[in-house]
């Protein structure tokens, strides 16, 4: 890498140094820069001044300008004012990823049935090197909740899952382990977790007590089940904030030495989660947070860890083992199952590797470099395409088979897969290239927790500033609609409503083009708001009928006198209607025709912008509507 690019996090300032001194000749560099640009506003939880990209790349601010600005072009950024922010459109790399990988679609379902059932959060992570990624999340609302998201990267050492992994680890990974943790011995490189406190030095006397309270502990009956100590993780804890809370002794003439912190009986507790085939998390992350996982096998190797994750006000780790371990069991049984058939329908049903259709990839690079001109850095935009090429029945693919998904040629291919792998981002093995979970660490995390309301937000303005008029999101809840984005013009006479707000749903555009999806739409107490309204549900079934052949709903006054609406529905991957946008007028501002000529085309083709995002942000996650 680039000496003027800062380390990736996560990988250890030793490691990182390494990889920096090994860049292959053949690696591209505008992809490695465009890559650290990507990680930083990541790290940034998806927002940063350019000025701050400049400083903590150590790139120039001109090639801080031309990364983003082609990244913008990509749709993977959008540049607001002197901000970049992360697009939606960016989780389409962790997408190929996920998709490759196959065990979200068929693990998903598994895990969010456990959390229904426990009524606990419950994660799917695999191995990344000498750390944890989530995969899924099934996350339970509450005052205390989860905030880990998908594509998050943990230390394993402070996890429940990284025992797990860790049983299949050799030489190699422990080095790594052992390199990284002395390089980082604060855990400053895993942006999700709480650093981990420097080493504690203390005296002999303190050796002892030590000594006689952890003796105590480990002959309690309590604390050991098995044979087994099941207080490592909280002792090292409170062994750690009673040496914090002694003064220091200057002079005392007493040896020292270090006291153990976090993750410095991961050996121990690997050795234990072999044998028991479970590992607990008692509070290694953060106080008051325990968890307890167990292996998801496939074919004899562990695919993935699931975890059951709860806070100490409902369980204690004991308690969640106790309690949770038989049924934990019977649904990892249910995924090793679900795993077993699936590879079975593949092998009975064998079919040649699929490869995507070529992306037309030359000819937008072409017409993106006539635009931007030198702003554009075709290598870049390339090179991130490559990622792309992978996904569902793409698991792996040949150089060759790259070039052709992407429509690159074999050479430029080449060298964006040599680049990608120096990263870390691809493995190769017999000349077949596979996506890492890695992939995920590029803007996932912070997306995996957008909106609907924060996707349309910036096609709302942008809506807006086109026709001068005011724009707004809603849903559907009952009968009624809830405003959940707006934005206003600053005319004397414009329409003035604030999100959150409710309306009744059956005079409103907004209202209908929802409704109108319904197989039986509620139409009862239809009052009249104005001389205009319709309020014969027979009238009313017409209407919805005639917006559902048409796609929209324009409503003239029959919420409010002089208010004009026109509105389309927002559609979700499967084509059901989640929401839907509107323009709203004066009535002296445009007519009836002049809204189906004028502002219907340009709130389709905004609506259809945000449809885009949200099938690329919603394919392996649930998206909040508000």
């Amino acid at each position: 890498m680039p000496s003027n690019v800062a380390p990736a996090p996560g990988t250890g300032t030793s490691s990182a140094a390494g990889a920096e001194a090994a860049v292959p000749a053949e690696a591209v560099t505008p992809l490695i820069r465009g890559i650290a640009v990507l990680r930083r506003l990541t790290d940034a939880d998806g927002v940063s001044s350019l000025s701050g990209l400049e400083r903590s790349t150590g790139l120039a601010r001109s090639t801080v300008d031309r990364i983003t600005a082609t990244l913008a072009r990509r749709g993977y950024v959008r540049l607001d004012g002197r901000d970049a922010v992360l697009a939606p459109r960016l989780m389409e790399l962790g997408n190929a990823y996920l998709a490759a990988l196959r065990l979200p679609r068929l693990l998903d379902a598994h895990a969010d049935a456990l959390a229904d059932e426990l009524d606990e959060s419950v994660s799917l992570a695999v191995g990344d090197q000498d750390g944890i990624r989530f995969i899924h999340q099934a996350t339970r609302r509450r005052a205390m909740s989860l905030s880990f998201r998908i594509g998050d990267l943990l230390p394993a050492e402070r996890t429940a899952p990284g025992p797990l992994f860790a049983t299949e680890w050799g030489d190699r990974e422990w080095a790594r382990w052992h390199e990284r943790r002395a390089a980082d011995p604060e855990d400053r490189g895993f942006p999700a977790v709480p650093a981990r406190s420097r080493p504690i030095e203390y005296g002999e006397d303190d050796r002892n007590d030590e000594k006689d309270r952890i003796g105590a502990n480990r002959t309690n009956p309590t604390n050991r089940k098995n044979g087994k100590d099941l207080t490592v993780g909280k002792d090292l804890t409170v062994r750690k904030s009673l040496a914090a809370d002694r003064p220091e002794e200057p002079g005392a003439g007493r040896s020292a030495r270090r006291l153990p912190t976090l993750g410095d009986d991961f050996e121990q507790r690997t050795a234990e989660a072999r044998e028991a085939g479970w590992a607990l998390d008692d509070q290694l992350i953060e106080p008051g947070l325990v968890a307890l996982s167990m292996p998801v096998r496939e074919a004899g190797r562990i695919a993935c860890v699931v975890s059951v994750v709860s806070h100490t006000s409902r369980h204690t780790a004991a308690d969640l083992r106790d309690t949770l371990l038989p049924r934990l069991r019977k649904a990892v049984a249910a995924m090793e199952r679900e795993l077993r058939e699936a590879q079975h329908a593949e092998s009975a049903t064998p079919t040649p590797r699929a490869t995507a259709a070529p992306s037309g990839l030359a000819v937008w690079t072409g017409a993106s470099k006539q635009e931007l001109g030198r702003e554009f850095i075709e290598s870049l935009a390339r090179g991130l395409t490559v990622i792309t090429a992978f996904g569902e029945g793409r698991a792996e693919l040949n150089l060759t088979e790259v070039a052709q998904a992407t429509g690159l040629a074999r050479a430029t291919a080449r060298r964006a897969l040599i680049t990608l792998e120096h990263l870390g981002y691809v493995t190769a093995h017999d000349r077949v290239f596979r996506l890492t979970p890695r992939v995920l660490g590029l803007g996932f995390p912070p997306l995996s927790r957008t909106s609907l309301a924060e996707i349309a937000a910036p096609h709302l303005t942008e809506l807006s500033q086109r026709l001068h008029d005011s724009v707004s999101l809603a849903v559907l809840t009952g009968d009624e609609i809830q405003y959940t984005g707006r934005v206003s013009t600053s005319r004397v006479m414009s329409v003035h409503i604030t999100i959150g707000t409710r309306l009744p749903a059956y005079p409103t555009a907004l209202g209908r083009v929802m409704l109108a999806d319904l197989p039986e739409p509620p139409l009862t107490e239809l009052l009249p708001l104005t001389p205009r309204t319709i309020t014969d549900p027979a009238r009313l079934k017409a209407v919805l009928d005639r917006v559902r052949e048409e796609g929209y709903a324009l409503v003239d006054e029959e919420l409010e006198v002089g208010l004009r609406s026109v509105a389309v529905p927002v559609r979700e991957r499967g084509g059901r209607v989640v929401a839907a946008v509107n323009v709203a007028m004066h009535s002296s501002r445009r007519t009836p025709e002049e809204c189906v000529a004028e502002v219907l085309p340009e709130l389709r083709a905004a609506v259809g912008r945000i449809e885009e995002d949200l099938w690329v942000a919603g394919r392996f996650r649930r998206v909040p509507r508000t």
